[in-house]
């Protein structure tokens, strides 16, 4: 089902729906006992304005939204002692439920290789909860080298970047 997805940049009228899979992500999650992003970062005001500054993509299965992701240039916030112009990062990764397991998440990640990749920088950043096991297993699998952890506000991270110069294996700065 991955392979029938198309990842587009979302557009302002797209906000409702990245916040509705976003919502619904963090919901599930919440259920799950893993809760994940704070109430104030999933309203629609701060979501639009990431929208409107284009930094969602939207990946679509047969035309329907499946899943979101983040895609920004900088990230002084949870990699402030890392080189801002070698890099992009990815944030708020979601599925919608009924796509979970397709492989539609590895679809946005490979997305972001590529589009990384494409503007050359040489890595791809991202960070989850340090806690979070299964969620650090599934990033290692795909590729991403873990670099280090980090407390930001609230969040205890584990900081991941994917070098694109040899396939995955990032030196850590």
């Amino acid at each position: 089902m991955a392979s029938e997805a198309t990842i587009r940049q979302a557009m302002p009228p797209d906000a409702g729906v990245v916040a509705d899979i976003l919502n619904e992500a963090a919901r599930w999650l919440d259920q799950a006992g893993m809760p994940m992003w704070k109430a104030d970062e999933l309203v629609s005001e701060r979501i639009s304005a990431d929208v409107g500054l284009g930094l969602f993509f939207l990946a679509e299965s047969s035309g329907e939204p499946a899943g979101t992701v983040k895609f920004q240039l900088g990230d002084a916030i949870f990699w402030p002692d890392a080189s801002q112009d070698d890099a992009a990062y990815v944030h708020r990764l979601a599925i919608r439920r009924r796509f979970a397991g397709t492989g539609l998440s590895s679809a946005l990640l490979r997305w972001a290789v590529e589009r990384t990749r494409d503007l050359g920088r040489a890595y791809l950043r991202l960070d989850c909860e340090a806690d979070r096991r299964q969620l650090r297993e599934f990033y290692e699998s795909f590729g991403f080298r873990y670099h280090s952890d980090r407390h930001v506000g609230p969040y205890h991270v584990s900081r991941y970047e994917y070098g694109l110069s040899d396939g995955g294996a990032a030196p850590r700065q």
